[in-house]
């Protein structure tokens, strides 16, 4: 079993007028792993473009490793800071968007088991001709049995 600790932000909106986070629960949901910062950008809007095609929202999941010397719940980088990182990462999205923070010592185990069977999953990665961190995930996730669209940055 994973060791791992969820801080869940309040879902962010752009768009006034749209739905409350209650009423969109139901609905489709499109998750954004967090890679980088450029590549996530790309990735939710990507996201973004393809939730409001299909009226669902985005579900930003934010996997941070915190070594094993430290505390679960002491991460290196304060969770304040990342909280209100991440919440201007969010606002980046044309659709309501949740940010779902969560401190782990393995980042495929927390992945596991926080994402749903068959998810539909952007995963953002620059472009290279060889295998990168991010475009293996991708395939480990596609392995796993889910939809993932991998959003390609220069």
């Amino acid at each position: 079993m994973a060791l791992t600790l969820e801080r869940i932000l309040t879902p962010s909106t752009r768009l006034p007028g749209r739905q409350a986070p209650q009423e969109v629960e139901s609905g489709l949901n499109i998750s954004v792993v967090f890679t980088s910062v450029d590549p996530t950008l790309a990735a939710l809007k990507q996201a973004g473009s393809l939730a409001n095609r299909l009226g669902a929202h985005i579900t930003l999941v934010v996997p941070q490793i915190v070594p094993t010397h430290l505390p679960l719940d002491s991460p290196p980088v304060l969770i304040d800071w990342n909280e209100k990182r991440f919440r201007t990462i969010a606002t980046e999205s044309p659709v309501q968007t949740a940010v779902q923070i969560y401190l782990c010592r393995d980042r495929w185990e927390t992945l596991s088991s926080v994402l749903k069977p068959h998810s539909l999953i952007v995963v953002g990665g620059k472009k290279r001709w060889w295998p990168t961190a991010e475009s293996r995930l991708a395939n480990k996730l596609r392995k796993a049995g889910h939809e993932v669209i991998f959003a390609e940055t220069e």
